[in-house]
C-alpha cells in the first residue's frame, strides 16, 4: 500500500473540508451502503483504458537511458514510476532489462543517498517480480543477483537477492554455499532482520514441518472478550484465502444456516516474502482497530469506494491498544509476542511473521476493496478471477460494470459482520494462517464443530 501513501494522506486531510453529514455518516458506518448507490466515474471502461495507456506511455527506451536519468534524488521520482509502469504490465523490453541491471549494479556501491537507495530497492522488488514470472526475459538478472547476494555490504539487499535466487530455482548446494558465506560476511548476521528471517524461511520451506492442531488455534484467544477473525491462505497466494469470524464470546459467525465465510487475496504483485516491503501478508497476529474512511474518489483507484479496515503488527505506531486493556503498541520480545499463541502453536516459525514484519518496519497494512479493473494489471492470474494483488494488505473483491455500477463488493459485508459481533466497533483480532494442504470453509468448520462438542 506504500505507493498509494502520500495521496492516501492528503486525501484524509481533505475529509476535514467536508461537510458535517458526510462526516456524520462515516461515524456510523452507512457510507458503504449510500455511495454503492451512485455510479463511480472512475470506474468506466473508458477510464480504465487511459489508466493503462498512462502505464505503456511511459515504457520508452528514451525514459530508461541513464545518461538522460541518472539514478540519483533529482530522478527518484521518474525512475519510481517507471518500475511501477513495469510492475504493472511486466513488460518484455531489452531496454527494461539493460535499465534494470545497470541500477542493481549500485547495490554493492558505497555511500548511496537516500533517493538511490530507495531506487535500487525498487528495482531489487521488480527484478524479483520479472524473474519468477517471465523468466526467459529476464534470467540473465539471476547473474547480477548472484553478485549482489555474494558481495553486497547491505543486509537488506543481500536478503533479497537470496530469496529472488531461492525463488528462481537455483541448485540446493548454491543456495547452501550462499546462506553459508553469512557468518563471514556479516558480524552477528542473527541480529540483522532481514538476514535472520530470510534464513529462517528458507529453512522452514526445505524441512517443512507439520502444521500444528488447528483446533488449539480456532478456539484460542489472544485476549479474552475480543472478535477474531481467522484468515486461511495456501502457500501459493495466487490462490484465495478465505476468512472466518467468531464473535467476543468464542462462537463463529453463521449466516444462513452456515458457517460465514468470505474469499480474501494476500498476493504481492511483486511475488516478494513477507519480510521485504511490499511483500506478501504475513502470517501471525494483527490488531484490528478501526477504520479509515474512504468516500473521496481521488483515492478510488488503490483502495475501492469502501471503508478500509486498520490492522496493525507488533512495534507499530498508531495503535491505541495492540493487547486490551494495556495501552499502546506492542514492544515485548518474541517470547511476549509466543505467548499470545496457544502453546502447541509456538515453535511454529510462521506464526511469528508479523512480529517480525513489525521490527524490520512494514507497517500501514489494511482490509480493503479496489477500484483498479482486474485486467489493470497485465499478468491476470486466473487463480485469483477478478481480485487484485496488492502491497502486503488483505484485497477484497470490488468489480464495476462499463458504466462504473458496482458489481461486487465484499468490504460492506465485512464490515458489517465485524460491527455486528463487535458492539458496534472494528475491533479485535486477525490471524493469518498458510495451509500446508488446500481445506475449504466446510473443513475448517468440522473442525471447530469436533473441538466445540469434545
Amino acid at each position: 500500500m506504500a505507493s498509494y501513501q502520500a495521496k492516501f494522506t492528503v486525501g484524509v486531510r481533505e475529509m476535514g473540508s467536508r461537510s458535517w453529514w458526510v462526516v456524520l455518516l462515516i461515524v456510523w458506518g452507512l457510507p458503504s451502503t449510500l455511495w454503492a448507490q451512485k455510479p463511480q466515474p472512475k470506474a468506466t471502461s473508458h477510464l480504465r483504458q487511459l489508466y493503462v495507456q498512462e502505464q505503456e506511455q511511459k515504457l520508452t527506451p528514451a525514459n530508461f537511458d541513464l545518461r538522460f536519468f541518472p539514478v540519483g534524488d533529482r530522478y527518484q521520482r521518474h525512475w519510481e514510476q517507471l518500475l511501477w509502469a513495469v510492475a504493472v504490465l511486466e513488460p518484455e523490453a531489452p531496454f527494461v532489462l539493460q535499465a534494470l541491471d545497470q541500477i542493481l549494479a549500485l547495490a554493492g556501491a558505497q555511500p548511496l543517498t537516500a533517493g538511490q537507495r530507495q531506487i535500487v530497492r525498487s528495482a531489487l522488488q521488480v527484478s524479483h517480480q520479472l524473474l519468477l514470472h517471465r523468466p526467459q526475459a529476464y534470467g540473465t538478472l539471476q547473474e547480477r543477483l548472484r553478485q549482489i547476494a555474494e558481495a553486497s555490504p547491505d543486509p537488506e539487499w543481500t536478503a533479497m537477492a537470496i530469496a529472488a535466487l531461492h525463488r528462481s530455482g537455483i541448485s540446493r548446494s548454491e543456495l547452501y554455499a550462499l546462506l553459508g558465506a553469512l557468518p563471514r560476511r556479516f558480524a552477528h548476521w542473527a541480529r540483522h532482520a532481514f538476514l535472520y528471517t530470510t534464513v529462517e524461511q528458507i529453512s522452514h520451506e526445505l524441512s517443512r514441518p507439520p502444521l500444528p492442531p488447528l483446533a488449539d488455534l480456532l478456539h484460542w484467544q489472544v485476549a479474552p472478550q475480543q472478535v477474531h477473525l481467522f484468515v486461511f491462505c495456501q502457500s501459493d497466494r495466487q490462490e484465495l484465502c478465505f476468512a472466518l469470524l467468531r464473535d467476543r464470546e468464542g462462537k463463529f459467525v453463521h449466516h444462513q444456516g452456515k458457517l460465514w465465510s468470505v474469499p480474501l487475496l494476500l498476493a504481492s504483485i511483486h511475488s516478494l516474502d513477507w519480510n521485504f516491503y511490499r511483500g506478501a501478508t504475513p502470517q501471525g497476529i494483527y490488531r484490528m482497530e478501526g477504520t479509515v474512511p474512504q468516500p473521496d474518489d481521488s483515492l478510488f483507484r488503490a483502495y475501492g469506494q469502501f471503508e478500509l479496515i486498520k490492522l496493525f503488527v507488533p512495534w507499530e505506531d498508531g495503535v491505541q491498544a495492540f493487547l486490551p486493556p494495556q495501552k499502546g503498541k506492542f514492544q515485548g520480545d518474541l517470547q511476549a509476542y509466543l505467548q499470545l499463541l496457544p502453546p502447541s502453536w509456538r515453535h511454529y516459525f510462521p506464526m511469528q511473521q508479523t512480529y517480525w514484519a513489525g521490527r524490520i518496519g512494514r507497517s500501514l497494512f489494511r482490509i480493503h476493496g479496489s477500484g483498479e479493473a482486474p485486467d489493470y494489471f497485465r499478468r491476470v492470474d486466473q487463480r485469483r478471477g477478478e481480485w487484485n494483488p496488492t502491497l502486503g494488505c488483505l484485497s477484497s473483491i470490488e468489480t464495476y460494470d462499463s458504466h462504473g455500477n458496482l458489481v461486487r463488493g465484499d468490504m460492506p459485508q465485512i464490515l458489517q459482520q465485524i460491527r455486528q459481533v463487535g458492539n458496534g466497533k472494528i475491533e479485535g483480532f486477525v490471524i493469518v494462517v498458510d495451509l500446508p494442504e488446500p481445506m475449504g470453509v466446510e473443513e475448517i468448520a468440522k473442525i471447530a464443530t469436533n473441538r466445540a462438542s469434545n
